[in-house]
């Protein structure tokens, strides 16, 4: 059962304006990076679905927040249909991101109270989802589709729209705030903040200072 409310889950993303996101298959390792990222200062962690042990570990991380009692709301990812949702509900999930939108996902956060970020990469996907709830749209991939600058072209016509792009997102002060100042509400960083050699390394300094580093940019441009 989720800790945490819809409305508290959007507060933190939008409050911080970071969603760090994950895969580990090493209930031990996944620990360790989720203390990382909370230690650099980050509030909401992705757990993404992209193995066969993604449920357990992601039990496992749900119980260590809950016992070590560290500020982090975490949700999981690459969710693309209702059933694996709702099993991922029933282990704790406080929020589901996906690469698309599911209308059946929708329906079945919605009636929980659970905040839904569906991967979308057109105006007319967006439009979609948010007809169905969605409050902050993942907008996937966020290179792929157009980089800041269609964040900014969609939130022309549609200034209503939060937007948060994932993939295409640098590690960086440039990368992080192009698409802070094109209007990004928030950003997802995966492989380039949470990356592969300095998990191999045991290096969690470095994902740690990392963290630090980005939410002092997102502050900076916020101000």
């Amino acid at each position: 059962m989720a800790r945490y409310t819809r409305l508290q889950v959007y507060d933190a993303m939008l409050t911080t304006g970071l969603v760090p996101l994950f895969y580990h298959d090493q209930p031990e390792v996944a620990q360790e990076i989720v203390k990382a990222v909370s230690a650099g200062g980050a509030r909401v962690l992705e757990f993404t679905n992209r193995g066969e042990k993604a449920l357990t570990v992601f039990s496992h991380l749900n119980a260590f927040i809950e016992s070590a009692k560290l500020p982090i709301i975490l949700g999981v990812g690459s969710i693309v249909d209702a059933p694996t949702a709702a099993l991922y509900l029933a282990h704790g999930a406080n929020f589901i991101v996906g690469p698309l939108f599911n209308p059946e996902v929708a329906k079945l956060c919605n009636r929980r109270k659970i905040a839904y970020l569906p991967g979308c990469a057109t105006v007319a996907e967006i439009s979609t989802a948010e007809e169905s709830g969605v409050e902050i749209v993942k907008i996937f991939p966020g290179e792929t589709v157009g980089g800041p600058s269609f964040i900014k072209a969609v939130l022309g016509p549609l200034t209503w729209s939060r937007l948060m792009p994932t993939g295409g997102v640098d590690a960086t002060r440039e990368s992080v705030q192009s698409w802070l100042k094109a209007g990004a509400c928030c950003v997802g960083l995966g492989s380039n903040l949470i990356r592969k050699d300095w998990v191999a390394s045991g290096n969690y300094q470095a994902i740690q200072d990392t963290t630090k580093s980005i939410l002092e940019w997102i502050a900076q441009t916020k101000a």
